[in-house]
């Protein structure tokens, strides 16, 4: 199933959990020091570095590219590091977040009030992940080096729907699956 950006409520009621999706279109990279000064700028301006709204981050941080490339190696970071920020930028409009790991409970009963789904990448696949990155641009906070928030244009961008928007998380019940009483 191809998702595109922007990444409606409609297309997210639709995904599932354990669902394989491909994203196309605009997405964001933004890890803790991003989302830390993003919530810090909204306070002082009202306003995030980008439309939020019906948009997907994508919480990693690119290694450096090599010649001839747009962008290094990019997979995704442990996605709890941001679950401080995520409830609020869920109320927002932020409607998908890419990463690896477990989600606390605050950041999956958001996802359920605002409709977010969250998305798995694969971890250690960084250099597969980025051959699907068409162009790269970073648009805030660059003194923050990897940590920048880059908007990226992805093709077919292969992800697994970890928790979907009524809170059905594959961490919670594929486990039970394999488990020998």
């Amino acid at each position: 199933m191809n998702v595109s950006v922007p990444f409606t409520a409609e297309q997210a009621k639709k995904l599932k959990a354990g669902d394989v999706v491909t994203i196309s279109g605009v997405i964001y990279t933004a890890r803790d020091a991003a989302h830390k000064r993003m919530l810090e700028e909204y306070d002082k301006t009202g306003k995030f570095p980008f439309d939020i709204q019906n948009q997907i981050v994508y919480y990693a941080g690119p290694a450096p590219a090599k010649p001839n490339e747009i962008i290094g190696s990019v997979g995704p970071t442990t996605s709890y590091r941001m679950d401080a920020y995520s409830p609020v930028l869920l109320r927002f409009g932020l409607r998908g977040m890419i990463g690896k790991g477990i989600r606390n409970n605050d950041v999956i009963q958001a996802m359920k009030q605002y409709t977010g789904v969250y998305f798995g990448a694969t971890g250690g696949a960084g250099a597969l992940l980025a051959k699907h990155i068409e162009s790269v641009e970073i648009i805030a906070y660059e003194d923050l080096g990897a940590e920048a928030i880059r908007k990226l244009v992805v093709k077919d961008f292969p992800v697994i729907v970890i928790i979907d928007s009524e809170g059905n998380n594959l961490y919670e019940t594929e486990p039970a699956k394999y488990n020998k009483e």
